[in-house]
C-alpha cells in the first residue's frame, strides 16, 4: 500500500500525454480553465487551409471516434459529399484518454453484431489505410467468484452460441493459463472471449480519418457548429465562423457536447458526463517476462477491468453509484467553453475499496508503482445504451451520442448508421439503441438519478426481467397508479409504471430476481387461471395511442400499412414494413370516423413508430394531422369469461356477440363515463380494453371492481398476459418479428394484404421474397424442462450442431410446461421436430409443435356454433 500512499502525496503523478505519445493540456479539474481564456481560445481558429464546401449530403458534427467511423463509413459506402466539423482537433472529447477496450462480448443481442463489425474492422484497418491502429487482441476473461456469476455465464452463452463471436466457459485452471498473476483461489469460472482486446483510440481515430479522406470525405478543423437551421425542404444550414453548409442531412456524434448541440434545434437530450478513472503503473516485472500478453480481465464482483500496458498493468474501477462523481453541472449550466482534452482531478478515495480488490485478485499490484491515474469524462444516457439514429420530431437530423463505451461501438455503430442512411433502412434491429425511446418524460433529476445507478451497476449480475429502480416513478402516471402501486410488483415501460404480477397474503413479494423460477412463478400461475375461469383487469395505458386524421389519412396508412385499412368502427391489426420487407412494427388500428384513424402500438415503439409515420406523411406531402395522444388517455383492458357480465352491469349498451362483435369499436357510458371500448384481448379470451380520459380512469376502474365482486374479478399483470399470449400462438413485436424478419417467416400473411391496390412499402420486396421461398420459418417449441424456462434468444440444437434461436418464451400455465417460439430452417419446422433448447448451460428436450396451444374465446366460440349447427 505505500506506493499507492506516495501516489495519493502526488510523488509519481505525470501526463497520460508521455505514455500515449501526444500532445494534451496538463491535468486539471475544468474549474482551472477560465471561460475567458477558453473563449479567446474558441475565437481564434486557424485557416483551414483547405477549399471551404457550401454543400454537403451529410454533415457529421464531432471528431472523436464514432463521429470520424461515421465519415468513413459513409464515404467508402460511395457517398458524395460527406464533411465532418469537429471544434477544435479530433480525439479531443472522450475519446483521447479512453482505456480502448475491445470486446466481442454484450450481453445484448444485436449490439453483438456492433461489437463483432468494430473489432473485424479495427483488424483490417491499418492494412486498408497505413495508419498504425495499436491493436492488441490478446482476449478476454470474465471472472465469475460467485454461484450468480456462474449461472449469468451460462446464461449469455445460451445466447451466444447462435452467433458467429467464438465464446467459451471456462475452468479456474485455463483461466489461471490465460492469467497467470491471478490469484486462482477467488475464481469458480471464467467466460473466455478469444480475439477480445484494447487499441488506442487515438490512432483508431487517426486511421478512420485517413480512411475518410482516402474515400473522399472532408474534414474540417477546428470548425465549431455556432447555429442549425432548418430548411423548409427538410435540410439544414449548418453555422460555422469559416461559414454555412447547406446539408441533407445531419448526425450529431458529439459526445459531451450533444446537448449543447441539440439544444440548436429545441431537444435536450439525455446524456451527461460520468467520471471514469483508471490507473496506470509502471513496468511491472512479472508481466515483463512473460512471453505471451495477457488477457484482458473484467473481475466482476469487484467492478473492474485489468489489462497489460506495455510491461505494466492499466486498471479500471467502476465505483457503487453511492460514491461515483456526476458532472452535472454541465447539464445545467453547458460544457465549459474550450475544454477538450482536460482531465479532471483524480479522486483515489472514491476508487480505494476496489484497487484493495484487485490487489487480492492480481497481487502483483501490491508492489506496482502507478505512474497515472486518469480521470476523465465519458457519456451517459439514463440505460448506459447509446441514441443511435434518426430522430423524431424534426428531419433528417441523425443521432450517434451517449457512448459510454465509445471505442467499442465506433466500428460497428458507423457501419450501422452509414447502412442505413445509404441503404434507407437499418441493416438490423436496434431498437433498444433507437434516440425516441426517451421523450420530455426524461427531466433532469431522473436523467442523473439513472445515469448514477447505471454507473454504479456496471458490473452487477445481469438477471432475465431485470428491473432498476432509481428516478422512479417519472410524471408518467395512469389514472389508476395511485390504487395499485402497492399492491404488486411495477414494471418501468417508456417511463411508465406497470404491474408486472400482484400479491395476496402470504405471497413472497418484493422484486426478487434470478436465473430460475422465482417469487412470481406461482402468483402469474394464479393470474392466469383468473383470466381463463373469472375475470381479470390489467392497466394498460403505457399503450402508444395516435390520431390520423386529415384528407389523405386513408391514403398515407394505405401506403404506410400491409393490410387493408378498417371500415368506421372496425379494428384491426396491421404492421408497417420497411422497404426491403421487414418488419418494422405492429399496430393496432381503428377508424374512429370517416378519415380519422386510432392507432395502437407498443408503449416501447411510441417515438419509434410516430417518427416512421411522420416522416412518410411530409416525404409524400400527404394533407393529415398526426397527434401523439399516449399521455392523455387512459387504457384498462378486461379480459375472461365473466367480462362481458361484469361491463353489462354497468353499461345500457348490448355487449352480445351480436350487439358487439370481436374487433369492433364503440363509444360506450360505462359507470356514466364515456369510455371508446374495442372488442380485443392481447390475452386471447374474450375482453375489451377500454379507452379512457386519464381523469376519468380510477373512477372507470373502481367501478368494475365494484360490479365484478360476485364475478370473481381481480387484477392480472403483463406477465400473466406474456404467458397466456403465447400459448395463444400470438406473435410478440420485438420478438417474434422485428427488422431482422419479414411478414412470412414470421407466420403474419394473414395480415399482409399482397393484392391491395394501394403500393405499400415493402410490397415488392415481398412479392420477391415469396417468389423466391423462404429459408426459414417462426415454429412453435414445446420443452420439457425443470425450474428454468426459456424467455428468448436461446440456441436450439439438433444432434450437437446449433439450427437456431428462440425469440420468446414462457410457462403455460394451462397446459402445465414451457413453450416457446424460434426460428428453424423450413426442413426442420414440421410437427414432431424433435430438438434440444439450450438454457443456463444445459440441453432440454424441445418439439415443434401445432399452434396454437390453446385456442383463443373467438376461435373456441366459432368452433361451439358449427358444432352446434351440425347437430
Amino acid at each position: 500500500m505505500s506506493r499507492i500512499l506516495n501516489l495519493i502525496n502526488g510523488h509519481l503523478r505525470r501526463d497520460l500525454a508521455a505514455y500515449r505519445g501526444i500532445a494534451l493540456l496538463p491535468l486539471r479539474t475544468i474549474s482551472c480553465t477560465s471561460r475567458k481564456q477558453a473563449q479567446e481560445s474558441d475565437a481564434h481558429t486557424s485557416a483551414l487551409r483547405k477549399r471551404w464546401k457550401d454543400t454537403a449530403d451529410t454533415v457529421i458534427i464531432g471528431g472523436g471516434c464514432v463521429g470520424v467511423s461515421v465519415a468513413y463509413h459513409l464515404a467508402k459506402a460511395g457517398m458524395k459529399d460527406v464533411v465532418l466539423l469537429e471544434k477544435s482537433d479530433l480525439t479531443a472529447g472522450s475519446t483521447w484518454h479512453a482505456a480502448g477496450l475491445a470486446t466481442y462480448y454484450h450481453p445484448g443481442i444485436n449490439l453483438k453484431k456492433v461489437h463483432y463489425d468494430s473489432i473485424k474492422l479495427y483488424e483490417k484497418l491499418e492494412e486498408e489505410t497505413g495508419q498504425a491502429v495499436g491493436f492488441h487482441n490478446p482476449g478476454s476473461v470474465r471472472i465469475a467468484s460467485s454461484a450468480a456469476r456462474v449461472d449469468e455465464m451460462r446464461y449469455q452463452m445460451t445466447r451466444t452460441h447462435w452467433h458467429v463471436t467464438e465464446q467459451y466457459m471456462i475452468e479456474p485452471e485455463r483461466v489461471l493459463e490465460l492469467f497467470p498473476l491471478l490469484n486462482i483461489d477467488k475464481v469458480l469460472a471464467g467466460l473466455y472471449t478469444p480475439g477480445d482486446g484494447h487499441i488506442d483510440p487515438y490512432s483508431l481515430t487517426m486511421a478512420l480519418a485517413a480512411g475518410a479522406r482516402m474515400y473522399g470525405a472532408q474534414i474540417y478543423n477546428p470548425a465549431p457548429v455556432t447555429a442549425l437551421n432548418p430548411t423548409a425542404d427538410g435540410k439544414w444550414d449548418v453555422q460555422t465562423p469559416h461559414g454555412t453548409i447547406r446539408a441533407n442531412r445531419i448526425v450529431n456524434a458529439t459526445g459531451f457536447w450533444a446537448r449543447e448541440v441539440g439544444k440548436m434545434i429545441g431537444f435536450e437530450h439525455p446524456t451527461i458526463p460520468v467520471h471514469h478513472q483508471y490507473i496506470v503503473t509502471a513496468t511491472v516485472p512479472e508481466v515483463k517476462a512473460l512471453k505471451t500478453e495477457l488477457v484482458v480481465i473484467r473481475d466482476l464482483d469487484a467492478s473492474y477491468y485489468l489489462r497489460q500496458e506495455r510491461d505494466g498493468l492499466l486498471f479500471g474501477p467502476y465505483e457503487k453509484m453511492e460514491k461515483m462523481v456526476l458532472q452535472d453541472s454541465w447539464v445545467r449550466d453547458g460544457v465549459p467553453p474550450g475544454f477538450g482534452k482536460e482531465l479532471f482531478e483524480s479522486d483515489l478515495d472514491r476508487i480505494m475499496e476496489h484497487v484493495e480488490m484487485a490487489m487480492e485478485m492480481v497481487p502483483v499490484l501490491k508492489k506496482a508503482d502507478i505512474i497515472n491515474i486518469v480521470s476523465g469524462p465519458i457519456t451517459y444516457t439514463p440505460d448506459l445504451l447509446p441514441m443511435v439514429g434518426p430522430h423524431q420530431g424534426v428531419r433528417n437530423y441523425w443521432t450517434a451520442i451517449g457512448f459510454g463505451y465509445g471505442v467499442i461501438h465506433a466500428g460497428g455503430i458507423g457501419k450501422f448508421l452509414s447502412d442505413w442512411i445509404v441503404n434507407g433502412e437499418p441493416p438490423y434491429d436496434l431498437i433498444e439503441c433507437d434516440p425516441n425511446r426517451y421523450g420530455k418524460w426524461v427531466e433532469v433529476p431522473f436523467l442523473c438519478e439513472k445515469a448514477r445507478e447505471s454507473y454504479g451497476f456496471n458490473n452487477v449480475v445481469g438477471y432475465p426481467k431485470e428491473e432498476r429502480f432509481a428516478g422512479r416513478p417519472t410524471h408518467r402516471k395512469s389514472g389508476v397508479y395511485e390504487l395499485l402501486k402497492d399492491q404488486g410488483s411495477m414494471g418501468f415501460h417508456a417511463g411508465w409504471e406497470q404491474p408486472h404480477w400482484f400479491y395476496k397474503p402470504g405471497d413472497d413479494t418484493g422484486y426478487k430476481p434470478s436465473f430460475r423460477r422465482t417469487n412470481w412463478f406461482g402468483p402469474v400461475g394464479r393470474e392466469c387461471k383468473l383470466v381463463m375461469e373469472k375475470v381479470g383487469v390489467i392497466d394498460l395505458t403505457p399503450f402508444a395511442k395516435y390520431i390520423v386524421k386529415g384528407k389523405d389519412s386513408q391514403k398515407l396508412l394505405d401506403r404506410l400499412f400491409a393490410n387493408t385499412m378498417p371500415k368506421v368502427g372496425l379494428t384491426n391489426i396491421s404492421h408497417m414494413l420497411t422497404p426491403n420487407g421487414r418488419v418494422f412494427a405492429e399496430v393496432t388500428i381503428t377508424q374512429l370516423a370517416p378519415g380519422e384513424f386510432l392507432l395502437i402500438t407498443g408503449s416501447g415503439s411510441e417515438g419509434h413508430d410516430l417518427r416512421y409515420i411522420e416522416a412518410e406523411a411530409v416525404d409524400g406531402g400527404y394533407d393529415v394531422d398526426i397527434t401523439n395522444m399516449t399521455e392523455d388517455i387512459g387504457v384498462l383492458g378486461i379480459a375472461g369469461p365473466n367480462s362481458r357480465k361484469v361491463l353489462q352491469k354497468l353499461t345500457d349498451e348490448d355487449l352480445s356477440d351480436a350487439g358487439f362483435k370481436f374487433l369492433h369499436c364503440k363509444v360506450i357510458q360505462l359507470a356514466g363515463v364515456s369510455v371508446r371500448a374495442i372488442r380485443i384481448s392481447y390475452t386471447g379470451e374474450l375482453g375489451w380494453e377500454l379507452y379512457i380520459d386519464q381523469k376519468n380512469m380510477a373512477a372507470v376502474y373502481q367501478a368494475m371492481m365494484e360490479a365484478g365482486k360476485d364475478q370473481g374479478i381481480d387484477n392480472f399483470g403483463t406477465y400473466a398476459m406474456s404467458s397466456l399470449r403465447l400459448e395463444k400462438g400470438f406473435r410478440g413485436w420485438g420478438a417474434e418479428m422485428n427488422c431482422d424478419t419479414n411478414p412470412l417467416e414470421a407466420g403474419l400473411e394473414y395480415f399482409i394484404k399482397l393484392n391491395k391496390p394501394a403500393d405499400f412499402i415493402g410490397k415488392a420486396a415481398l412479392q420477391e421474397i415469396k417468389a423466391k421461398g423462404l429459408k426459414r420459418k417462426l415454429s412453435y417449441l414445446a420443452l420439457d424442462t425443470d425450474d428454468v424456462d426459456p424467455e428468448g434468444n436461446e440456441t436450439i440444437w439438433l444432434n450437437g450442431k446449433v439450427v437456431g434461436n428462440t425469440t420468446s418464451g414462457a410457462y403455460s400455465y394451462t397446459a402445465q410446461q414451457s413453450l416457446a417460439f424460434g426460428y428453424l430452417p423450413l426442413e426442420l419446422c414440421s410437427v414432431g421436430q424433435k430438438l434440444e433448447v439450450e438454457l443456463l448451460g444445459k440441453k432440454y428436450p424441445a418439439m415443434v409443435i401445432q399452434e396454437p396451444l390453446v385456442l383463443t374465446e373467438p376461435t373456441r366460440t366459432r368452433l361451439q356454433k358449427k358444432a352446434k349447427a351440425k347437430a
